[in-house]
């Protein structure tokens, strides 16, 4: 049986879509070869701005103890670092762009450190120095990581932000299951993310569509 493929539109400095990759990796596995993600892109703060107030910034970050205490969540730390603020989304995209080219596992593994680096470790993951530090942590191949500037990757993030805001994705995490018009928003629990599986699943199994 093919697989159900889900398009999880996300973006990186979103503490949510944290979430959400945390229990969507956890359902992939549970229900291996059954189950697809393909991760695009979508952009909160799509340009840059380096003239973020670091103090509202740190208070802005007290906010992500509520996705923290939810069951089933990402590491969430308040910002105590000197680094950021993030000054974009874009960068972290490239980076995950670029990884992906290399292959599915080696995305899977820098998809998760972008997001346990900016949000556990309050690591700024806009800053190139920082990616090409977490590109090598998850030991991918150091002359690799140029293919971060490939002009190819920019134009795709952009086009996969263009696409969600055509088909009304107005906020993040928002998973679309391929072939069907079902869009569920926000980070959900796992419990709902099964379910949403396990009945398109059995209408599968029945010749439904």
């Amino acid at each position: 049986m093919t697989p159900l493929r889900f398009q999880v539109y996300s973006d990186y400095l979103c503490p949510w879509c944290f979430n959400a990759s945390v229990r969507l990796e956890r359902v992939r596995d549970e229900y291996a070869g059954q189950v697809e993600l393909e991760w695009r892109s979508y952009l909160l703060r799509p340009n840059p701005n380096s003239a973020r107030d670091p103090e509202q910034f740190r208070a802005y970050t007290r906010s992500w103890l509520r996705p923290a205490a939810e069951p089933d969540a990402g590491q969430f730390r308040v910002w105590e670092s000197d680094e950021g603020p993030p000054s974009h989304s874009v960068p972290a995209h490239l980076a995950a762009k670029a990884a992906r080219s290399l292959s599915e596992a080696a995305f899977r593994r820098l998809h998760g450190r972008l997001l346990q680096a900016y949000f556990a470790e309050n690591r700024d993951i806009s800053r190139e120095s920082v990616l090409r530090e977490l590109w090598s942590e998850v030991e991918l191949p150091a002359a690799d990581f140029a293919r971060v500037s490939d002009s190819a990757f920019r134009d795709e993030v952009l086009d996969e932000h263009a696409g969600a805001l055509e088909l009304g994705v107005t906020g993040v995490p928002a998973v679309i299951l391929e072939g069907t018009d079902a869009v569920i928003l926000g980070a959900q629990p796992l419990e709902v993310y099964r379910r949403w599986i396990d009945r398109t699943l059995e209408r599968r199994q029945r010749g439904e569509t």
